[in-house]
């Protein structure tokens, strides 16, 4: 058992919280802070014997169904659901829900 009293304890704590520094985070640092970001078709499993036997022009069945909004995930969180869209002959992605921010900390 500890001989060390409540007050003492306390005393403790004080002195550790007072040597702690208060940190502020700049939000320009965070702003310039780089993340992955992905847009997820769907997914699917199988077997590696089934996966050998793929060859050009084989079709993967995903679990999603035609229409299903797409995920976009940032660093493998999904933080939104959207449709494909092209943009200039390249492929975007137009944001038909967001996550919201409550909902993503449950998932961490």
């Amino acid at each position: 058992m500890s001989d060390m009293t409540e007050q003492d304890n306390d005393s403790v704590v004080a002195e550790t919280t007072a040597e702690m520094p208060n940190h502020h985070i700049n939000p320009e640092v965070l702003q310039n802070i780089s993340v992955a970001i992905k847009v997820e078709v769907g997914r699917t499993k199988m077997k590696i014997r089934d996966l050998l036997r793929l060859t050009q022009g084989s079709v993967v069945e995903l679990e999603r169904i035609a229409g299903e909004p797409l995920d976009l995930l940032v660093n493998d969180t999904v933080v939104a659901q959207g449709e494909i869209v092209l943009v200039n002959d390249r492929y975007g992605i137009r944001l038909t829900r967001v996550v919201p921010a409550s909902d993503r900390m449950k998932n961490l």
